[in-house]
């Protein structure tokens, strides 16, 4: 096992705990988990269940659906830039052609 597989599965079972805690099923964690994807984003919604203890398990959603939408957004943000940048470079250099 990697170490980031190592890092994802002990922040995925960090998380399990978190939800479990609260009196909600493992396998709402698990899905939770599964669903956010990576350690960081799971490390913030162990941070909402610690800090905030949501006492329905709609709010535990929610909150997931937040963190999941702003990580969608960063994501478009970045390739809008990259694309942005690529862009502009084009105008300013203008295109290559074979024959120059």
């Amino acid at each position: 096992m990697t170490t980031n597989q190592m890092i994802w599965v002990r922040t995925k079972n960090e998380l399990v705990q978190s939800v479990t805690r609260l009196g909600f099923p493992a396998a709402l964690g698990e899905a939770v988990a599964q669903h956010l994807g990576s350690p960081k984003a799971m490390e913030r919604m162990i941070a909402y269940l610690d800090y905030v203890k949501p006492t329905s398990d709609v709010m535990i959603v929610d909150e997931m659906l937040a963190i999941r939408s702003e990580i969608d957004a960063w994501r478009d943000r970045k390739a809008s830039r990259e694309a942005n940048a690529a862009y502009n470079e084009m105008l300013y250099f203008g295109l290559e052609t074979e024959d120059e």
